[in-house]
């Protein structure tokens, strides 16, 4: 059999055990173990399996995961997206649809803290749920607001996925958290626009609420202000060169810790809580990490990765037909895969097209991102969907996909105009190592 054959066989042989859920780390780890052996022999197969693993669990860089996020745990205890959510509130509650605008800037304020969609769907949706049910919005609109505005947990930095992208393609943390500012305000923007559009043709969507007089607007925003400061010690310590992405997280789950001390959140019980919540996501994302260094030597020696990036350019599609291909290949895949399996699955081929191509491999990461977004609330899996029904559970399944699918059409604007303009993604990246 040649390598190719054998590539293929192991791919399938992937797919199959991800379809019986399996978890994407060890499925990654045996079928390189064995698809290496195959084409190397069992002893350099066996080498790289005892090999990666310490290689990635010693990585120094990789403290970024736990620090980041440690640092979203503590905001969690601490009731920092309460926070979030009233000077939210304060500024769009009196709008139409206000209570879910608030719910996206919440969100996206969040997001800086934890990295994680999962974890802002689930926090912000707490808080904006019974507020949006007491104003009678419409359950669509509540609820889609609450699963899209999650997504942009891994896209406005500090986000993990941007982690993982760094640590699989040996690009700077630093300079892809930087590139996901902008499209994140852009994508934050278009979901507000969203919200602003379905209530204008129906205003029962989402009443306005009552309008907070100045002094409560002025409170909500100094109980927030130390939040507020976390996110600009971090993010701007990054950008001025102050920190390196590793030691502002560092300093972001200090800060957060100190606040949840000066908050009283912090108890044996919490703390404990927190602890292993931090100690669970951080072991997932570290078994992705090491199955993926199994799995990508074993796909080097299929040849697969070359030869389909001389196939594609062959094609003569062009740069920008290639891309179109890859970007509706990950939008299928993101409707059955999570997030940071299409990231570990698909790079090792992905990326070296990509440089090839001429595209901005930083530029890539922000457009990738944006994806793996729209997977995390499209049909069948969902991710965020799922988190949603579980906080509203009287709500069916198919009118919180219909209250979705604005925003999914607002990710598809964000992923077309970041396409067209680079520049949006890389202007802070660029004139932070100018």
């Amino acid at each position: 059999m040649t390598p190719a054959f054998i590539g293929i066989i192991g791919i399938i042989a992937l797919f199959a055990l991800l379809a019986i859920r399996m978890p994407v780390g060890i499925v990654m780890m045996v079928i390189g173990l064995f698809g290496t052996a195959a084409l190397n022999g069992w002893g350099p197969a066996l080498k790289i399996l005892g090999h990666e693993p310490f290689v990635i669990a010693s990585n120094f860089e990789l403290l970024i995961i736990p620090m980041f996020v440690l640092m979203g745990n503590l905001a969690s205890i601490s009731s920092m997206s309460r926070d979030l959510y009233g000077v939210a509130y304060a500024w769009f509650g009196h709008w139409r649809g206000g209570l879910a605008t608030a719910t996206i800037a919440a969100c996206a304020g969040f997001a800086a803290l934890s990295g994680s969609s999962v974890a802002s769907a689930v926090t912000m949706g707490r808080v904006s749920l019974p507020e949006m049910r007491r104003y009678k919005y419409d359950d669509r609109l509540a609820t889609g607001s609450i699963a899209a505005g999650g997504t942009l947990g891994i896209l406005i930095p500090l986000s993990t996925e941007f982690v993982i992208y760094a640590i699989l393609t040996e690009e700077s943390i630093g300079r892809l958290f930087l590139a996901g500012v902008f499209p994140g305000l852009l994508l934050t923007a278009l979901f507000m626009t969203a919200i602003y559009i379905q209530t204008r043709i129906n205003p029962t969507l989402g009443p306005a609420g009552p309008k907070l007089a100045m002094i409560e607007t002025v409170k909500s925003i100094w109980r927030a202000s130390a939040m507020i400061g976390i996110i600009v010690v971090t993010i701007g310590g990054i950008y001025s060169g102050f920190f390196t992405a590793g030691e502002a997280a560092g300093v972001g789950a200090f800060l957060a810790f100190v606040l949840a001390l000066a908050r009283r959140a912090v108890n044996k019980d919490s703390l404990t809580r927190t602890l292993l919540q931090t100690v669970r996501t951080s072991a997932f994302a570290f078994l992705i990490l090491i199955g993926a260094h199994v799995f990508n030597p074993f796909l080097a020696l299929t040849q697969i990765p070359t030869d389909l990036t001389e196939m594609l350019i062959g094609t003569n599609l062009g740069p920008h037909g290639i891309l179109f291909i890859l970007l509706i290949t990950f939008i299928v895949l993101g409707m059955f895969l999570e997030g940071f399996a299409i990231l570990v699955l698909t790079l090792p081929i992905v990326h070296p097209l990509i440089i090839e191509l001429g595209f901005d491999p930083i530029w890539f990461g922000v457009v990738m991102v944006i994806v793996l977004e729209m997977g995390l609330i499209s049909p069948p899996v969902g991710v965020n969907v799922f988190v949603v029904k579980g906080i509203a559970e009287d709500v069916p399944m198919g009118q919180i996909f219909t209250g979705i699918l604005p925003f999914w059409l607002a990710m598809v604007i964000c992923m077309v105009v970041i396409v067209m303009f680079p520049q949006i993604a890389l202007f802070l990246p660029n004139t932070m190592f100018d």
